[in-house]
């Protein structure tokens, strides 16, 4: 299933990304670090939902209390809920 999660409080504005039989697939962020965005998507890619957002959420940008990786894990979280 096909997600959009607009982003609060980072660079980024927008993430797109599938869930596919609990695993993360095509994670692409709209604005933010261009290579960062691509690091964290490839090392997204395919693997299980929990485990993404176990490893990525809570990390800080700087001084910002969230992150691109943060807003991930909270988009993540969201499409969990929405599966059921």
């Amino acid at each position: 299933m096909h997600f959009t999660y607009k982003t609060k409080g980072v660079c980024s504005s927008a993430i797109d990304f599938d869930v596919e039989a609990g695993k993360v697939h095509n994670v692409t962020f709209t604005g933010g670090c261009n290579g960062n965005s691509k690091g964290v998507s490839a090392l997204a890619e395919g693997m299980d939902i929990d485990e993404v957002i176990r490893r990525i959420q809570g990390i800080h940008c700087g001084w910002k209390p969230t992150s691109c990786p943060d807003q991930l894990s909270k988009a993540l979280l969201q499409a969990k809920e929405k599966l059921g």
